[in-house]
Formats: structure tokens, sequence, C-alpha cells
């Protein structure tokens, strides 16, 4: 990313890791639904995704002017990488410069291929473009969806970087932050709050809380 791309709001994910994740909802729960459960719409998943780190509309009136608050969305891919399988749009190279606008603003979409992938399983490029936007000043609020080899890789270095910069007296992460780290389950913690990934998963793959709980047992 360079500098003129930096917006207040910012969305890291690993592209992979969220695919094959939606991949395994839609079979667990069309075992527990038996019905079909569509690909995940991508601009619906974005949006609850922001809504869980905290971002809401900029207005009353919604508007959706270049002016209007706007994210940006970086997905970050391996090498050789073209589509998504489960989530709709899917080509990655057709997203690239894309951008969508509703009730929280704009966003604006970049899909990255991160050729060291297969050597490093993602882990240092998402986690440098973290850092990178955590020393940004224009950047207020960060969420970020790590692959599940990539979490402790990118809370280690989050944890490091708060210690450099309250180490004499400044300002903790947290405070200049609002930064959100999203995973299926609870993990060890930081300086950062924690979501879960599969909330807005299920928004955008369209599964209602009401049928899910009409399926339980003793219901």
């Amino acid at each position: 990313m360079n500098q003129n791309q930096w917006k207040e709001n910012l969305i890291i994910a690993d592209a992979d890791y969220i695919d094959r994740t939606a991949f395994d909802l839609i079979v667990n729960f069309e075992r527990m639904l038996g019905r079909r459960v569509q690909q995940a719409d991508l601009p619906r998943w974005l949006e609850c995704l922001a809504l869980d780190g905290g971002l809401r509309p900029s207005s009353e009136e919604h508007a959706t002017t270049a002016d209007d608050q706007q994210t940006q969305v970086v997905l970050i891919y391996p090498q050789g990488r073209q589509r998504l399988a489960n989530f709709l749009p899917a080509d990655l190279c057709a997203l690239n410069g894309q951008a969508f606008a509703g009730p929280l603003g704009e966003f604006l979409i970049s899909a990255v291929e991160n050729p060291s992938h297969a050597l490093t399983g993602g882990s240092d490029y998402l986690t440098d473009a973290v850092l990178m936007a955590c020393r940004q000043s224009e950047v207020r609020r960060i969420m970020v969806v790590p692959g599940e080899q990539q979490y402790n890789n990118v809370r280690a270095k989050l944890l490091a970087l708060d210690s450099e910069l309250t180490a004499h007296g400044g300002t903790s992460l947290a405070t200049q932050k609002s930064l959100t780290l999203f995973a299926m389950q609870p993990l060890p913690g930081g300086p950062f709050r924690q979501e879960l990934l599969g909330y807005s998963l299920m928004a955008a793959l369209n599964i209602r809380g009401d049928e899910v709980t009409a399926k339980l047992p003793n219901s």
C-alpha cells in the first residue's frame, strides 16, 4: 500500500483463510439446517465485520459521496490464487480496485497477491501490513482477520509494538487505535479487542439465528 491509500478505517484479511472458513460453515450448516447454503455475499460480510469492529454510519443521511466515510479493504491471497470459492463476487483480480457504498460509507477493495505465501503461510506479509497501518496517523480503526497460523505472530508483534510505544511513557497502542482481531474462537489477548468471525460470516451466508436455534436439541 502506498501513502495515499491509507484511510481512517482499514480491514486486512487473509483471503484464503476466510474462504476456507466459509466453506466449513457452509458444510456444517447445510447438514444442520437441511437446506442449501449459498455462497457468502462479500460486501455484506465486510459491512457486518466492520460493524463488529465498531464502525458506525457516518451520518443519519447515509450519504455515499466521495467525501463520506471510507474503509480500505485489503484482501491478501496466495500466489496463483485467482478466485474465492465460497464468496460472491469471487474473481480476485476483478475485485482489486473495486468499491461499493452503503450505510457505513464507501468500501475500497484491494486484492493483493502474496508471493511468499507458500513459504510463510502469509504470516509475515499480513503482519507487516498490520504493523505498518498501526504506525500511520491517518488510520484510526484497524480490523484484522489473520489465518489460524498467523494469529500468534500478529499478537506477538502487536505486543512488542505496544511495549515500544509505552517504554518511555508514551501512549499505548490500544489508546491510539481502535484495533480488533477476529477469530473463530477466543484466543490469548493483547492490546486489541477480540471478536468472533463466525457472526459476520453467518450473516453473509444468510444463516439466521432463529433457524439455527430451532434445530438445537430441546429448543
